[in-house]
């Protein structure tokens, strides 16, 4: 799916009538199927940037255009039929507590189901191989049936996930998969999401405080701050010197206590690989 913002400003989803835009005149395109990663300090608008795009939230000005289409100039059943072709992860899932992991992950065909499917469903899932393979991506099969309010924090952020791949959407946006998350399956998490958007031809656009990680594996990363494009360049071109003005007076975001020098997160050429007969 194509996205295209034009001037767009947005208040954030939680801000009182009134509050000052999140964001200020983005102006964006994204082809079809592209990867972006969207970085920025604490209160850049990164957030507020994903609603906007999942049609969640209606610009306070300028415009969006999903396919060539504004959300908000469709009749209702028209947006609620493109809403079902886009899939907003949050960074904390809204699961149901008492409710089954199998049942969750499921929950991310629902706007593909009919009424009785759906149903259905809740009371006997349907799919469930579907959602196994889909918790395995993420290392997390062995929880398919506990239940939601019995799972970690990080376990609750891969089932959110895990949802996601179940989707049939066409633009994936997902807002800081990796924050409770540790190492390991943060690169997991990340190379499931990009190959399964990869393998459907889906867009994924997705916020990140990791910024390593969003370098090392989205072709293309935009900087938000203070609600304005920062900059929005091929990852490989992201030098320490952008980073260092993107997450000025906010640095401990960047490197952590104690962290790697800013020097130290800018992307590494790929090395040369010799063949030889």
């Amino acid at each position: 799916m194509k996205i295209e913002l034009r001037g767009v400003s947005g208040c954030h989803p939680s801000a009182q009538a009134g509050a000052t835009p999140a964001l200020h005149g983005i102006s964006l395109q994204i082809a079809a199927g592209e990867q972006v990663a969207v970085i920025g300090p604490s209160g850049a608008g990164k957030t507020t940037l994903l609603h906007l795009m999942a049609c969640a939230l209606k610009p306070s000005a300028g415009s969006l255009w999903l396919d060539g289409e504004n959300p908000w100039s469709l009749s209702r059943h028209q947006l609620q039929q493109l809403r079902g072709m886009l899939f907003l992860a949050p960074q904390v899932p809204p699961l149901p507590p008492r409710q089954r992991v199998v049942t969750a992950v499921l929950a991310g065909r629902l706007p593909h189901e009919g009424l009785w499917t759906s149903l259905r469903s809740l009371f006997y899932p349907i799919d469930m191989a579907r959602a196994e393979r889909a918790l395995a991506g993420f290392d997390a099969s062995d929880k398919l049936f506990d239940r939601v309010d019995r799972l970690s924090g990080g376990e609750r952020q891969r089932v959110g996930l895990a949802r996601a791949l179940v989707s049939q959407a066409s633009l994936l946006l997902v807002d800081e998969p990796l924050s409770a998350l540790d190492p390991t399956r943060s690169v997991n998490a990340i190379d499931t999401l990009t190959r399964a958007a990869r393998e459907r031809d889906a867009t994924l656009v997705a916020t990140l405080h990791h910024v390593e990680m969003a370098l090392a594996h989205f072709p293309r990363t935009i900087g938000l701050r203070e609600g304005v494009v920062a900059f929005d360049l091929p990852s490989a071109s992201v030098t320490p010197q952008h980073l260092q003005a993107l997450y000025a007076q906010h640095l401990d975001e960047l490197t952590g206590p104690g962290g790697a020098p800013v020097e130290s997160l800018a992307p590494v050429p790929a090395p040369v690989v010799m063949h030889c007969r």
